[in-house]
């Protein structure tokens, strides 16, 4: 190959390349890849906002009512009905949420069709304007825009990812989505409730502060690792906006609960 490499990349030294770095790039690819089918899906964000929703609503929840200076039955029930219409909550939502997209990158995908049935040259004309803004010259974009439309299988996917961004394939899968958004809202409003069926009163609102601010250091964690930050960022942020929230809901539990007593 006689690529430029001083153009295409100045700040690549060709001599620092050798096996090992190219398996190292190789298989950083195949993690990039892995996690953005994982992230197409649909899954890893109803997972996440699954098992956060789960934490902060069940620990401001039965915050909340124990403020309110209530039996640790009530906390309990409160706890269950909330974990229950939580998940179905959440399942349902992402379940529509992401079933809508899907139809509306199918919609777009038909549309396109229909123009290329009613003049194939102002949709050749508008996929080689898109890919001349992306930096190809005039002659490469006006041929990689016939290579896209006569791909028959997948033209109208192709074209409507390069023109509009949008792809049905990559809209995410409703079920995955919901099934994930279900289960990992359970476990996490789980977390702060499980302490209510062993004590209660101040113990049992210290365990439930507690085992909440681990599970959302490890969530943070684990979000500040997948976005490049680092775990400390992800932690601490995830850990503050838990707490100012089962904070407020505290304090509104214990004033308006004596309000009502």
């Amino acid at each position: 190959m006689s690529e430029d490499w001083a153009k295409l990349a100045p700040g690549w030294d060709p001599a620092s390349r050798s096996d090992a770095v190219d398996t190292e790039a190789e298989e950083t690819l195949d993690g990039i890849e892995k996690t953005a089918r994982q992230v197409a899906g649909g899954g890893i964000r109803a997972a996440v906002l699954g098992v956060n929703d789960g934490l902060v609503t069940n620990l401001c929840l039965t915050l909340g009512v124990a403020g309110a200076a209530t039996s640790a039955g009530t906390v309990r029930l409160s706890g269950l009905a909330s974990l229950v219409a939580g998940a179905l909550s959440m399942a349902a939502g992402e379940w529509v949420s992401v079933r809508s997209q899907v139809e509306v990158a199918q919609g777009i995908e038909r549309d396109l069709h229909r123009a290329w049935h009613l003049s194939p040259p102002v949709v050749l004309a508008r996929l080689a304007r898109s890919m001349r803004r992306h930096g190809l010259d005039a002659e490469t974009a006006e041929r990689a825009s016939e290579g896209v439309v006569s791909a028959k299988r997948t033209a109208s996917k192709d074209a409507a990812t390069i023109l509009f961004g949008v792809n049905s394939d990559d809209a995410g899968s409703p079920l995955i989505a919901a099934v994930s958004s279900l289960l990992l809202f359970m476990v996490g409003a789980f977390i702060p409730l499980a302490p209510w069926f062993v004590t209660d009163g101040g113990t049992a609102v210290l365990w439930s502060a507690t085992l909440t601010a681990v599970a959302s250091l490890f969530v943070g964690g684990y979000l500040g690792v997948g976005s490049g930050r680092g775990p400390w960022w992800g932690a601490a942020r995830q850990l503050l906006i838990v707490a100012v929230a089962s904070a407020v809901t505290y304090f509104v539990g214990d004033v308006f609960g004596a309000a009502v007593a």
